[in-house]
């Protein structure tokens, strides 16, 4: 069935990005691989083999049921065997489910580690846990002040069938153009391991998303924790700083001419009428709205390419239909191709510049886009 709208995937842009992260961090840091919300909204098994054979240390995510699936194989992909780190808290009765398939929790507080330490006792096999470091992201983990207080009794939960074997921290300003957050997180990370009741031999030590690991690779230590970039998305896209490359595009979105017509002036578009015709102008009507993921807010803002030609967003997007202006591509047709993300000809809209003008980040709009828009993917992992 030929689809209204969908998303292609280069597959060889994800090994690309994928080896330019090996090559900023070196060949002694290992790369855990975010695949978490689906990939970032990507949600294809060919996904999970490009990386897979890309040979990384292991991979991250952030609910249960994703590293259950990831261990599974479901969804077409093989099963993963190497090491699925569960980056966020785990919530209170999920850690058998947790423990059959193998999986790591990042611990933040000693209550978590009871209920794994629980579960490591009713375990077939011993069960591994990396610890949380809080350097300022608030979000989750132990106080880096605090490691006298904490990490013995940490240490004490340690056995045969518990086995602490990591430790991290997140940097919530890496990204930003001052790296006076970034160094300050770091110095706090390696204060607090200095403290540690356990060798640091023993443990694999990260810290670094992709903004880090591609701007200041000096912070990789064991391993990094790449996501966005792999994707496509810039970890530092507001310009103003560089010592990080630009990813390759992964991720097109496109949609087909459903109707185009002509319309006399004073004519107007979408909810609300928020645009009238100016003069005679030539519509087109794309099969794709927001129900499929495309912001809302690029109504009377955004822009798609058809035949190359980049022409504008016209109204409000509807739920499955937005509207474009064609006057300026007297051959379009329906049927032809649009382009909301993407390459067509000599033009380009990327994932980013459709991120700033929803106002947003390129992974809510990655993640946004909906389960209804067939994921095609294009290129290959041989070259």
């Amino acid at each position: 069935m030929r689809s209204r709208a969908w998303v292609e995937i280069d597959i060889e842009a994800i090994v690309d990005n994928m080896r330019t992260v090996r090559q900023r961090v070196g060949p002694h840091a290992g790369i855990v691989a975010m695949v978490k919300a689906g990939c970032y909204g990507l949600r294809s098994p060919d996904v999970i083999e490009a990386i897979e054979a890309e040979e990384p240390w292991g991979y991250g995510v952030a609910a249960v049921a994703e590293g259950i699936e990831l261990r599974a194989g479901r969804g077409g992909a093989r099963p993963v065997e190497r090491p699925i780190l569960v980056v966020t808290p785990i919530p209170p009765g999920a850690e058998r489910e947790a423990a059959a398939a193998r999986l790591t929790p990042c611990i933040s507080d000693l209550a978590g580690l009871d209920r794994w330490a629980a579960a490591a006792e009713r375990s077939d096999v011993p069960l591994d846990f990396h610890v949380e470091i809080d350097t300022g992201m608030g979000r989750a983990g132990f106080d880096w002040r605090e490691v006298q207080a904490w990490g013995p009794q940490v240490r004490a939960r340690m056995g045969p069938r518990l086995r602490w074997t990591g430790v991290m921290t997140h940097f919530h300003s890496a990204d930003s153009p001052d790296p006076a957050p970034t160094a300050l997180q770091w110095e706090r990370f390696q204060d607090a391991l200095s403290q540690l009741p356990i060798s640091r031999d023993d443990l694999v030590v990260h810290a670094c998303n992709s903004a880090a690991a591609l701007r200041w690779p000096r912070f990789a230590a064991d391993a990094v924790r790449p996501g966005i970039f792999l994707y496509g998305g810039h970890p530092a896209p507001d310009g103003r700083q560089d010592p990080a490359p630009a990813p390759r595009a992964v991720v097109s979105v496109r949609s087909r001419l459903a109707l185009v017509r002509d319309v006399p002036p004073g004519s107007t578009v979408g909810y609300g009428a928020t645009h009238a015709a100016r003069g005679w102008e030539r519509w087109g009507t794309l099969a794709i709205g927001y129900g499929d993921g495309l912001p809302r807010v690029l109504g009377n803002r955004g822009y798609a390419l058809v035949r190359g030609q980049r022409v504008p967003i016209l109204g409000r997007i509807s739920m499955d239909i937005t509207v474009v202006d064609l006057s300026s591509v007297p051959d379009a047709k329906v049927g032809d191709v649009a382009t909301l993300i993407g390459v067509d000809g000599d033009s380009e809209i990327t994932v980013d510049e459709v991120a700033r003008q929803a106002g947003t980040i390129s992974y809510e709009v990655l993640t946004g886009l909906g389960p209804r828009l067939p994921r095609v993917t294009v290129g290959s992992m041989g070259h």
